[in-house]
């Protein structure tokens, strides 16, 4: 028992030195004495160990009432400083609390927990100035769509019933909103991104990003900004192809989440079908043009957590699940399949992908024909995207997507042939 609470005393009184390191040099940087540094941190690591030492074994309120004590030690302290009429901070309230209750994890064995919220609590307090200048990115309206959603997710979500509705019950209320989140997440991540870009970046990072974002509308940005700046062409097209290419990632990842046995199924075409774009990239990059650190502007795309965005791609996926359900009860071959695909893939490549991948997961239809079935929507959307670019781009971009949008199409219909 000693050997326990000496190894717990030790490894909270570390964690919790480390994390008062990083507070202390934070407020130095800032020139700002601070409420507390190393050893303060350090008590309070060893204090919560301690406390729930006594908690378990003596008094099994000690470590409730000692929290308590160690909050309202910090009230007196905040509200002194509030005295002395300078802006009290919370971040060192927040953290006292928790590098206490870190200490109490240590010594109930949660090791791993305690670990992961101390390298959190570090990462979030030597990030405070790069947090402060991300938010500056951001517009109001970017902000309540993201509250909005939030709530939408977290408060009507686990209310929605998880059962189908409609013909063929198709329409699964809490699946469909399950999806929404899981591609506005993704979307998201794309989308904050570009706004963390700023209002010019790399070419190779603004094309990653869009890809992540949304793939069609950096494509359209980009070929109407060749018409602007034909001269950029070639730049514009390289943010293009690499635009596609993440747009395969993503499909890759969001079957992984779903069904891994087709996720694996799908690796060897989905590399294929992206060697023309890595190709294009690479030559671009190597041989043709090495100013990869010139700069064009991200392009202008809707936050994927706006309400009207969520609610369009939950229409759209609605649909998709109902016609799919449709063609495979009663198309029999898969034929009618692969037409609802071709068709799905010219509107929103996530829907199919996702319907698909869930009728893989289900077992309700081959692998095989569900692999072909996405790489022929994938094909579909590349067609797609080269029509926006041919039609939106310059003379001399619309030469550079035929030959690698266009090699990336042929090579999808051989796969579709071969398979």
């Amino acid at each position: 028992m000693m050997d326990v609470l000496l190894q717990s005393l030790i490894i909270s009184a570390s964690l919790g030195a480390l994390i008062g390191l990083v507070r202390q040099w934070e407020d130095q940087q800032a020139k700002d004495p601070g409420l507390a540094g190393v050893r303060t941190f350090t008590l309070w690591g060893i204090l919560g160990a301690s406390a729930a030492y006594l908690s378990q074994n003596f008094f099994p309120l000690f470590f409730p009432v000692a929290f308590g004590m160690v909050a309202l030690y910090l009230t007196v302290a905040q509200l002194a400083v509030i005295r002395t009429g300078q802006t009290p901070g919370f971040t060192t309230f927040t953290l006292a609390l928790l590098t206490y209750v870190l200490g109490g994890l240590v010594y109930l064995g949660q090791m791993r927990v305690a670990v992961v919220l101390a390298v959190v609590m570090i990462i979030l307090i030597a990030s405070k100035r790069e947090i402060h200048s991300w938010t500056t990115h951001f517009t109001a309206k970017d902000l309540r769509s993201a509250l909005v959603f939030a709530a939408i997710t977290g408060i009507v979500l686990p209310m929605v019933p998880n059962k189908g509705y409609g013909p063929l019950e198709a329409f699964n209320p809490f699946a469909t909103w399950l999806m929404v989140v899981l591609i506005s997440g993704l979307g998201f991540a794309g989308y904050v991104l570009m706004r963390l870009l700023g209002a010019r970046a790399g070419i190779t990072v603004t094309g990653l990003a869009g890809g992540l974002a949304s793939s069609t509308a950096a494509t359209i940005a980009f070929s109407r900004r060749s018409r602007e700046e034909p001269e950029l062409s070639a730049n514009f097209a390289l943010a293009i192809v690499l635009a596609c290419t993440v747009m395969l990632v993503r499909v890759a990842v969001v079957v992984a989440m779903i069904d891994l046995q087709l996720f694996l199924r799908l690796c060897g075409p989905f590399l294929i079908l992206a060697l023309p774009g890595l190709f294009y990239a690479g030559w671009q990059w190597w041989f043709r043009d090495r100013s990869g650190a010139r700069k064009i502007e991200t392009p202008d795309i809707s936050n994927p957590l706006s309400l009207s965005m969520a609610l369009k791609f939950a229409a759209i996926y609605a649909v998709v699940v109902l016609l799919v359900k449709t063609v495979t009860t009663y198309g029999g071959d898969g034929a009618g399949l692969y037409w609802v695909t071709f068709i799905s893939g010219l509107t929103d490549m996530d829907a199919i992908t996702l319907s698909l991948a869930q009728m893989g997961g289900k077992a309700t239809m081959a692998e095989e024909i569900l692999a072909k079935a996405i790489i022929l929507a994938a094909v579909s959307n590349t067609l797609l995207k080269l029509g926006f670019a041919l039609a939106a781009g310059s003379n001399a971009l619309r030469r550079e997507m035929l030959l690698s949008l266009g090699a990336t199409l042929l090579i999808g219909v051989v796969l579709l042939v071969v398979m």
